[in-house]
């Protein structure tokens, strides 16, 4: 409790308001905890989930302060070219307030999920935007883009976005005919047991895609925990997606289900229609850079062909 009085008096102390120079007409920007008033074009934004750092990046911005990735430490590989001089913040779940603080934002991104309990702390230290869903990352692209001041890379980055989607789209559906929209699973394997996910970053771009989720598949939350190998026939699909770390107890846990006769009797298995992803792209980056990469996998597994002007403009 002291640490968090601490923290507060700090807050107050840099608490943001508007100089001389930034006294125009704030932008208000409407999000998950409320409508926050930015004066002026951000530059020493602050973000505190891995979706709003991948979206930072594809605006064109180098945040001052990041929360560190949940694997390839401290940072994705794909962003660490463009974020050379970032502060880290510590962990997603429990960022440094103090840190914070000290690093003088202009802007500070957050997660609902993660931040809602600290929201009020953050927004003393500097205007502070919750996005309303995580995994929409259009969504959270035209949020920062209005917050930063960069409607128009946001506008360009979404037109870029839709024209490689109808292309994709007409290609498998051409190929795929009668077998268009297919049904698709997102299997995860860890240590000690495997999942399923109904919802989530890789379901939403899937979603836009065209493909459709196994009947079974389509529930509320974000997915199931299997921790018994009878359950495999929950996995069923046409197509199967599996994402998982490069972990030897991880790799044990699905070199025994994938030798299981029930396994071997799926429907995505039989036909060969299994697909080892990328985990960081399709379950943690969280934003239009992760989006575009993931494509870029979607067209090599179907063996589509792209314009080479379309593959992913951020990579």
């Amino acid at each position: 409790m002291l640490r968090y009085v601490g923290l507060f008096l700090i807050a107050t102390c840099l608490a943001w308001a508007p100089t001389a120079s930034t006294a125009s007409s704030p932008t208000v920007v409407e999000h998950a905890l409320g409508s926050t008033a930015i004066h002026g074009n951000p530059a020493r934004v602050v973000s505190l989930y891995q979706g709003a750092t991948d979206t930072a990046v594809a605006l064109g911005i180098e945040p001052v302060g990041v929360v560190e990735s949940w694997t390839e430490k401290p940072m994705y590989r794909y962003l660490r070219q463009d974020l050379q001089e970032v502060t880290y913040l510590g962990l997603e779940t429990q960022p440094d307030l103090e840190r914070i603080a000290w690093l003088s934002p202009d802007l500070i991104v957050g997660a609902r999920n993660r931040h809602r309990t600290i929201y009020p702390l953050l927004e003393r230290i500097a205007p502070t935007v919750i996005p309303g869903n995580v995994y929409d990352f259009k969504a959270l692209l035209e949020l920062m883009a209005k917050a930063t001041g960069r409607v128009a890379r946001g506008d360009e980055l979404l037109a870029q976005w839709q024209a490689r989607v109808d292309d994709f789209r007409a290609r498998i559906r051409r190929k795929l005919g009668d077998q268009w929209p297919q049904e698709v699973a997102i299997l995860s394997f860890r240590a000690d047991h495997a999942r399923i996910y109904y919802a989530g970053f890789a379901r939403t771009v899937l979603d836009e895609l065209g493909f459709a989720a196994p009947a079974d598949h389509r529930k509320e939350g974000w997915g199931i925990k299997l921790t018994s190998q009878e359950s495999i026939p929950a996995m069923d699909a046409e197509a199967v997606f599996i994402f998982m770390e490069d972990d030897p107890a991880v790799r044990r846990t699905y070199e025994t289900w994938s030798s299981h006769p029930l396994w071997k009797n799926l429907q995505a298995v039989r036909q060969a229609d299994v697909y080892h992803v990328d985990p960081v792209t399709w379950n943690m980056g969280a934003g239009i850079i992760a989006a575009n990469r993931m494509l870029d996998e979607l067209y090599q597994h179907y063996n589509l062909e792209q314009p080479d002007h379309q593959e992913c403009p951020q990579c």
